[in-house]
C-alpha cells in the first residue's frame, strides 16, 4: 500500500486476497485477476467510524489501487457541489442523487487499460429529460451548457475530428431553440390528442410553472436520436425505449420520460422514486459496457463506486437506491465502497457487521430479504499500539526520535490514525527544533498541504475532527472545549449556565450531546466528551484562548462551586471538586483526601480515586512580568522522586510518613498518565517502590496495592490506561 496504512491489510492483501480484490476481482495496482467471493451477490461494503479513523483515506487508496485498472468514481458527498444546485439551476429540478450521478458517471467513463470510454446514454436521456424541467428561454447560455454537459455522458471517445463534440453542439442548439417556440402554443406531435395528454400536459405545464416546455424538449431530443444511424444515435434511441417501462408509462418512453421529469419536480416519494430509476439507468449503462459483443465490453473485474461521507443526502439516497434494486432482484456489476460517519443508519439497520480483520480470507456474508441486508458494515478500529510507533519511525526516518514518545503519542491519539499521521507530522517538522513532548508537538507550528503558513498543531487536528458551525458568535469548537471541562450533563449545564450565552442552556446541551452520538464519538464514564484525544484537544484549545487563561480557570472555579455547593452522592463530587482544584495547581486537598481516606477505603477504591485526582488535566502557570501568565516548569516528576520542597507541613496528629509518601504518590502517578508529557521512567520505577510500601501498611486487602505496584509502571511507559483491581 503506497500510505502505509497500517492495520488495513484485511482490505487490500494479495495473498490471500483481501476484502477488496474478492470483491473487485482485481488485485490491488496490478490488471491481474482476483477470484470473486461473489460472483452475483455483492454486498455494499460501508465502513463506519468517527472522524479520524481513516474511513476518507481508505476511499483514496481503494481508488489508487484500482485507478487505470477499471472503470472507478470516487464522490465527497459532503463538498458544496452537492449540498446546492449551480447557480441559476431552479432547486425543483436539482437533487444531490442527480448530481452525484453526473459526477460518478464522468468518472466512470474515462477510458482504463485496453477498454475505451464508456457511453451512458440511458443516464443522458434521463438527466435531459429532469434538467428540461427547469428551462425556460430565458437563459439559454446557461441551458446549453448543461445540455452539452449531459449529452457529454453518451460520447464512447471513438469519434475523430471532433464530431462528437459538434453533433453534441448541434442538438444543444436544437433543444434551446426549441424552447422560444413552445411557450407560444403545443407543439407539433405533442401528446396533447392521445389519451395521456392530460397527464402528460399537466407534468409538463403546471408543475413546472413556466408553460409547456418539458413536453417539446423530450420530443426534440427524441427526433433528434432518432435522425441518424452511427452507434451514438442508436444507442440514444435504445436509451429512451429502455423509458417505456417507468412505471405507468404504459410502454410509451415519451411518456415515461415526462413522469421521470415531473416526479423529480414533485418532490417527496415521488421523487426518490425517481432518483432510483436515474440509478438504476446508471448500473444499466454500466451492466451493457461489460455484457456487450465488442472487445472493448469484455473488461476485467468489476467498475468500483466509492462515496465518502454517505450519511450526507446524497449518499444516502445513492446507497438506498442501490439496495432497494439488489433486493427486488436487480442485480448490477459494480462494487461499492462507502465511508459513513457514525455506527451506522435506519436505512441500514440490518445490514451485517464485520470487522475488518474478520473480512481477511471471506467475508462470510449473505443477503437477507430485506434491502438494508444487502449491506455490509465494516467499523474501521483505531491502530494497535505496534502501528502507532511504525508510523511515527516512518515519518521520522532519518531523525532522532525519543524513544518514549511513539508510546506517548499513542496514550494521545487512541491510535486515531488522523491524530497519529499529523502528530507524526508535526515530529518530522519540530523535532528537529526542540519540541520533543506530545503536548510540545500539539501546539507547535505545523506546514500542512492546505495550510503553507504553519499553525498548531492541535489547531489543525480540532479542524479535522470537530465539524464547523457559529452560534452567537461561539463557534462549535468554543462551545465543546468549555463543556469539555465537565463529566455528564448535570455538570455541563452548570458550565453552559455560567459560561455560554443565556439561551443555550440544558437544549443547547442536549443538541451538544446528540451532535457528539451522530459523528460516532466513544462515550466514557465520568466525562461529558468521551474520545480522549478529542477532549485533549479541546482542553489545550480551551487553556489557549487567551493569553491569561480566564476562560480555563472559570470554567474549573465554576465545577468547583457546583460541587461544593449541592448535595449528593458526596465521595464522586469531593473527588470531582479535588480534580478541578488540581487542575487549577492547587493540591493540597487532594493530597490530604488521599492521606486520610487510605485506611477507610478499600484498596481499589482508594486506587481508583487516585486514578481520578491523576487525570486532571496540568497547566503549569507561573507569572510573567507583563502580568500574563506564562508557561511554568512541570515540577510533578522532582516532587514524585523527593527531589524539591515537601510543600505545606502536614496538620498536626497526622501521619507525616504517610502524607509525605500519598503527595509523592500522586505527583508520579499525575506525570505519568499526562497524555501531553512523555511519561519519566524514573518516576514510573519510583511508584512500584511507593506502592510496595504502601501496601505493607494495610494488613488487610493489600494485594490491589502489590498488583498497582506491578502493573502501573509498565501500563505508564506502555501507553496504557492504569489497571485497577
Amino acid at each position: 500500500m503506497r500510505r502505509r496504512l497500517h492495520g488495513r491489510g484485511a482490505l487490500f492483501d494479495t495473498e490471500p486476497p483481501g476484502l477488496a480484490p474478492r470483491l473487485v476481482g482485481l488485485r490491488p495496482f496490478q490488471h491481474a485477476p482476483s477470484p470473486y467471493e461473489h460472483p452475483r451477490d455483492v454486498p455494499f461494503v460501508v465502513f463506519t467510524g468517527a472522524r479520524g479513523l481513516g474511513k476518507s483515506v481508505l476511499l483514496e487508496e481503494l481508488r489508487a489501487a484500482y485507478e487505470g485498472h477499471t472503470p472507478i468514481a470516487l464522490i465527497d458527498c459532503e463538498t458544496e457541489q452537492f449540498a446546492q444546485p449551480p447557480a441559476r439551476r431552479p432547486r425543483e429540478v436539482w437533487s444531490p442523487v442527480s448530481q452525484a450521478l453526473v459526477t460518478i458517471a464522468e468518472q466512470l467513463a474515462e477510458p482504463v487499460a485496453d477498454a475505451g470510454r464508456i457511453p451512458f446514454p440511458r443516464l443522458a436521456t434521463g438527466l435531459l429529460a429532469v434538467a428540461a424541467g427547469g428551462w425556460n428561454d430565458r437563459d439559454a447560455p446557461r441551458i446549453r451548457q448543461e445540455a452539452e454537459r449531459i449529452l457529454l455522458l453518451n460520447d464512447t471517445g471513438s469519434w475523430a475530428g471532433g464530431l462528437a463534440g459538434r453533433w453534441v453542439g448541434r442538438v444543444s442548439a436544437r433543444l434551446t431553440d426549441t424552447l422560444t417556440g413552445s411557450l407560444s402554443g403545443p407543439p407539433p406531435g405533442s401528446l396533447s390528442g392521445s389519451p395521456s395528454g392530460t397527464l402528460s400536459g399537466a407534468l409538463s405545464g403546471s408543475l413546472s410553472g413556466k408553460g409547456p416546455v418539458v413536453e417539446p424538449v423530450i420530443e426534440a431530443a427524441l427526433e433528434a436520436f432518432s435522425e441518424g444511424v452511427s452507434p451514438t444515435h442508436r444507442r440514444l434511441r435504445k436509451a429512451a425505449t429502455w423509458y417505456r417501462d417507468h412505471p405507468n408509462a404504459d410502454g410509451n418512453p415519451k411518456l415515461g420520460l415526462l413522469l421521470l421529469s415531473g416526479h423529480i419536480r414533485a418532490g417527496g416519494d415521488s421523487r426518490v422514486h425517481a432518483e432510483g430509476h436515474l440509478v438504476r439507468a446508471l448500473l444499466a449503462d454500466l451492466d451493457d459496457a461489460y455484457g456487450g459483443s465488442l472487445p472493448r465490453g469484455h473488461r476485467p473485474g468489476r467498475p468500483v463506486v466509492l462515496i465518502d461521507n454517505a450519511q450526507s443526502p446524497a449518499g444516502v439516497g445513492l446507497i438506498a437506491a442501490v439496495l432497494r434494486d439488489r433486493a427486488d432482484g436487480i442485480a448490477d456489476r459494480v462494487a461499492f465502497f462507502a465511508g459513513l460517519r457514525g455506527h451506522g443508519h435506519p436505512a441500514l439497520r440490518n445490514a451485517a457487521r464485520s470487522t475488518l480483520p474478520e473480512l481477511a480470507r471471506t467475508s462470510g456474508w449473505k443477503p437477507g430479504g430485506t434491502p438494508s441486508s444487502r449491506a455490509l458494515l465494516v467499523p474501521l478500529s483505531p491502530l494497535s499500539p505496534d502501528d502507532t510507533p511504525r508510523v511515527v519511525e516512518a515519518a521520522c526516518r532519518g531523525l532522532a526520535v525519543p524513544s518514549r514518545l511513539p508510546r506517548a503519542a499513542h496514550r494521545l491519539t487512541g491510535g486515531s490514525p488522523l491524530g497519529t499521521a499529523l502528530l507524526a507530522e508535526s515530529a518530522r517538522q519540530n523535532l528537529p527544533r526542540g519540541a520533543v513532548t506530545p503536548g510540545e508537538l500539539l501546539t507547535a507550528d505545523l506546514v500542512t498541504h492546505e495550510q503553507h503558513n504553519g499553525r498548531p498543531a492541535y489547531r489543525e487536528l480540532l479542524d479535522r475532527l470537530v465539524p464547523n458551525g457559529r452560534r452567537d458568535g461561539l463557534s462549535l469548537r468554543d462551545e465543546l472545549s468549555l463543556l469539555a471541562v465537565a463529566h455528564d450533563h448535570e455538570s455541563a449545564c452548570a458550565l453552559a449556565t455560567a459560561r455560554l450565552p443565556g439561551d443555550f442552556g440544558a437544549a443547547g446541551v442536549l443538541a451538544l450531546e446528540a451532535r457528539l452520538a451522530e459523528e460516532g464519538l466513544p462515550t466514557a464514564p465520568g466525562q461529558f466528551v468521551g474520545d480522549p484525544l478529542l477532549r485533549a484537544l479541546l482542553l489545550l484549545d480551551l487553556h489557549r484562548r487567551e493569553p491569561d487563561h480566564d476562560t480555563w480557570k472559570a470554567a474549573h472555579r465554576t465545577l468547583i462551586a457546583h460541587y461544593t455547593d449541592k448535595p449528593g452522592s458526596e465521595g464522586q463530587r469531593v473527588l470531582y471538586r479535588l480534580h478541578h482544584e488540581l487542575a487549577l495547581g492547587a493540591t493540597e486537598s487532594a493530597v490530604g483526601y488521599l492521606r486520610d481516606t487510605f485506611h477507610r477505603f478499600g484498596a481499589v477504591e482508594w486506587l481508583s480515586a487516585l486514578a481520578l485526582l491523576a487525570s486532571a488535566p496540568y497547566q503549569p502557570v507561573v507569572a510573567a512580568p507583563d502580568g500574563h501568565d506564562g508557561a511554568g516548569a512541570d515540577d510533578r516528576a522532582p516532587v514524585a522522586l523527593g527531589r524539591v520542597g515537601t510543600g505545606p507541613r502536614p496538620p498536626d496528629g497526622v501521619d507525616t510518613a504517610l502524607h509525605l509518601r500519598v503527595r509523592r504518590l500522586l505527583y508520579g502517578v499525575w506525570q505519568v498518565t499526562d497524555p501531553l508529557v512523555l511519561p519519566d521512567p524514573v518516576v514510573a520505577e519510583r511508584l512500584r517502590s511507593e506502592l510496595e510500601h504502601l501496601s505493607r501498611l494495610r494488613t488487610a486487602d493489600a494485594e490491589p496495592l502489590r498488583r498497582a505496584s506491578r502493573y502501573w509502571p509498565k501500563d505508564a511507559l506502555a501507553g496504557r490506561p492504569l489497571r485497577v483491581d
